[in-house]
Parts: structure tokens; C-alpha cells; sequence
């Protein structure tokens, strides 16, 4: 697979349909809309040859054109609330073979919602893949906060730690959480496994600063303060 120029598409998956926040997707952060950051930041990856926008929306649809991306409208069948991101990722590998003979060799699925990741983290994510001739990468971000869960009786029992002798944070074994941001796959993998991990499973570590990923209102407000504080440019 490496004895070739490498074929590598972004997918960027945005529906129309936000409940938690109305037109989420394109609701302007730092004065564009929130879909451009993922966008830009894709455009900007040398190694990435087509930034690909699946939507079922016409307004996502023009801002996607105008930032440059293609487009793959998504049918309906894909596109309500329990329809799968591997649904929209396979839908657009289908529509690009079809209507351009475009067969990649990576895929990168990147989510529209984490507007702080950069341009490095998705470059490192697909060159980490290749250095270690992995099937499947996510992104993650370091963990270091005890986890608990409730027992049948409704009593708390500690997860990731022993509760009855807690080592050192520079003791305990390092842990990750994945952050939703970037996810790469071989694409003759993921078409046979059709779920974003498959084989030889492998992690980028990004920093906790650029792991922000909006779900609620509040979201917004901190991921828009964090994004002037670390001075991020819109490229």
C-alpha cells in the first residue's frame, strides 16, 4: 500500500437536524460558520487530496461550496437521528466510486464539531497511521481522572483505580479518552468491517487544550473562549 502515492479523502458528515442547537453545524464560531473550521483545517493537509462535505442539508450543502469542499447529498434513509456516521462514510466512498471512479486508499473522518482541532492533528493522525502500518487510528487525549460506577446495591465501586490504596498520579498507569475529533482508516478495511475500528487499532494523542467537542448551548461559549485564548487563526 505504501509503494504508491497514497490516495487520502476527509469526509466531514453534517446533518441538518441538530436538536440540542438549532443549526449547529453552521452556526457561526468566531464569525464563520462552524463547519468552515473543519474545512479549513482539512484544506490545509498536504497529504489530503479531497475534503468531502455528506449532507442532507441545502444550506450546509452552500457553505461547504463556498469553502471550497465537495459535497455528497445524503439520502433520508441516512439521515435521521439513529443513522450511524459509518453510514454516511460509506454512502460517500459508494457515491464518489460511482460518479468520479475515485477509490481512496485512507479515509479521514472528522467531525464538524470540534472546531479547535488543527491542521497537525490531522496531518500527525494520517502519518501516524502509515509509520505503524495501522488499520484504524482515533484521536484521543490523556485521562487522568478516577472513573466510578454504581454496583447492584447502589454502592459507588471505583472503575480505573483501587479505592483502597490509591497510588501517586506519576504511579498509575497512563490512560486516554478518546475525543471525537479525528478518526483515519485504510479504507479496504473499513468498507470490509464497515465500523471505524477495525485490526491493528492505534491512538494520536492530541493536547486537552484542542479536544473540545460541542454538544450543548454552553459548549459554544467555552470552546469560543478557548479558541481566542490559544489564538487560533481561521487557517
Amino acid at each position: 500500500m505504501q509503494n504508491h502515492k497514497l490516495n487520502v479523502v476527509a469526509v466531514i458528515p453534517a446533518r441538518g437536524g441538530s436538536k440540542g442547537i438549532p443549526g449547529k453545524n453552521i452556526k457561526l464560531f468566531h464569525g464563520v460558520p462552524l463547519l468552515a473550521h473543519s474545512i479549513r483545517a482539512a484544506r490545509a493537509v498536504g497529504a489530503i487530496d479531497k475534503v468531502v462535505v455528506s449532507t442532507d442539508d441545502k444550506g450546509i450543502a452552500e457553505v461547504a461550496l463556498n469553502e471550497q469542499a465537495a459535497v455528497v447529498m445524503r439520502p433520508d434513509e441516512i439521515s435521521g437521528d439513529f443513522s450511524s456516521s459509518e453510514d454516511a462514510l460509506l454512502h460517500v466512498l459508494e457515491e464518489l466510486a460511482k460518479n468520479e471512479g475515485y477509490r481512496p486508499d485512507i479515509l479521514v473522518f472528522l467531525q464538524c464539531t470540534s472546531p479547535l482541532t488543527a491542521s497537525q492533528d490531522i496531518g500527525g493522525a494520517i502519518e501516524q497511521l502509515i509509520k505503524e502500518d495501522a488499520d484504524s487510528l482515533f484521536t484521543a487525549t490523556p485521562f487522568h481522572y478516577f472513573l466510578w460506577e454504581e454496583n447492584e446495591r447502589g454502592e459507588a465501586v471505583g472503575i480505573n483505580h483501587d479505592q483502597s490504596g490509591r497510588v501517586m498520579r506519576q504511579e498509575r498507569k497512563s490512560q486516554f479518552m478518546e475525543n471525537g475529533a479525528v478518526y483515519v482508516m485504510k479504507v479496504d478495511g473499513f468498507l470490509k468491517h464497515q465500523h471505524r475500528f477495525f485490526g491493528k487499532v492505534v491512538m494520536y494523542v492530541m493536547p486537552e487544550n484542542r479536544s473540545m467537542e460541542i454538544d450543548e448551548p454552553v459548549d459554544f461559549q467555552i470552546a469560543e473562549a478557548m479558541y481566542s485564548f490559544q489564538g487560533k487563526s481561521d487557517s
